[in-house]
């Protein structure tokens, strides 16, 4: 198969792409470097299969005129905390613009779109786990809505798309993933308290720590997103790793794990946080009973992988 890849050079992209080109299929990466990295692919360069266009999709044309593809898939936006507070316009035009840039490609050359959503359409939950079906408790104005409802839209034109084109779709919610290639500030949590440990500085818990999450490797995610893909569900789709720890425990595992003598201490969530979700859990019931798939890596394990793959980082250490 050869599939255009809009946010290759992006953390769960850039292994994405890897998994398609392993198993043989041909990838075009399409990025702008926004937060993407071109470290993230740089191992690529030179593959027969592999081919990197620089662009912002949010912008004229996409340079892919004439080209075949049998799928797109828009995994192009900013996705951390410190990007929905220093680049909103750009999150809301790339969840807007730019989708729709890349859902007029896949219908003019007929191949199937699928769109990597967020677990955070569904805000901060008043339902857990988070079923497919559950709607959301969302915040059209607060500092994460950039986010938020840029997704929300996604996933509405891309239905409005599937219905007024009859364009093959498919939708996947990411929930929180961690792993190789994350970049160290960028403010998620997973990689926040690892590079603190790894620094010997204070790790720092919003609050008193008892807000949870459910972490799920990279590696677990991408072969989740690519069950999607080749799928028959339309969607949208829970993938994610339905395990829920504490932030606290996350935090007293990355002491553990990295030999850290970091003490862990609270501060007061700060304003840019506001709406940060108490808790958070996938229902992968759907994805696990059609497609049999489940995550196989533990959160030990993964931040073992993660922590020795940060070590090596010189923006960490």
């Amino acid at each position: 198969m050869r599939h255009l890849l809009a946010g290759g050079g992006g953390f769960i992209g850039s292994h994405l792409t890897e998994l398609l080109l392993k198993r043989g299929d041909d990838v075009v990466v399409i990025d702008n470097f926004a937060t993407g990295r071109r470290s993230n692919i740089a191992q690529l360069a030179g593959h027969e299969r592999f081919t990197l266009i620089e662009h912002d999709i949010t912008t004229g044309m996409l340079p892919v005129t004439g080209t075949r593809f049998d799928t797109v898939l828009d995994l192009a936006s900013p996705a951390s905390p410190n990007d929905f507070a220093t680049m909103p316009l750009e999150i809301l035009a790339v969840g807007s613009t730019g989708t729709r840039n890349l859902l007029d490609l896949a219908t003019e050359v007929g191949a199937r779109f699928f769109l990597a959503s967020t677990s955070e359409v569904y805000g901060d939950p008043l339902v857990h786990p988070q079923p497919e079906t559950y709607w959301g408790n969302v915040s059209s104005i607060g500092p994460r809505s950039c986010y938020d409802e840029a997704k929300r839209f996604s996933e509405a034109i891309t239905m409005a798309y599937h219905r007024v084109h009859g364009l093959d779709v498919r939708i996947a919610r990411i929930f929180n993933t961690y792993g190789e290639r994350m970049r160290p500030n960028d403010g998620r949590v997973v990689n926040t308290l690892i590079v603190q440990a790894l620094r010997g500085e204070p790790i720092t818990l919003h609050g008193d720590g008892s807000q949870t999450r459910s972490f799920c490797h990279v590696a677990d995610e991408v072969v989740g997103l690519a069950a999607v893909l080749d799928g028959h569900l339309t969607g949208p789709v829970n993938v994610g790793n339905p395990a829920e720890f504490t932030i606290r425990r996350l935090a007293e595992l990355i002491v553990e794990l990295s030999g850290s003598r970091s003490d862990i201490v609270t501060v007061a969530l700060p304003p840019e946080r506001e709406g940060d979700p108490a808790q958070r859990q996938p229902d992968i019931t759907l994805v696990n009973t059609t497609y049999g798939w489940a995550p196989t890596i533990d959160l030990v394990e993964g931040l073992t992988r993660m922590i020795h793959w940060f070590r090596t980082e010189e923006e960490v250490v």
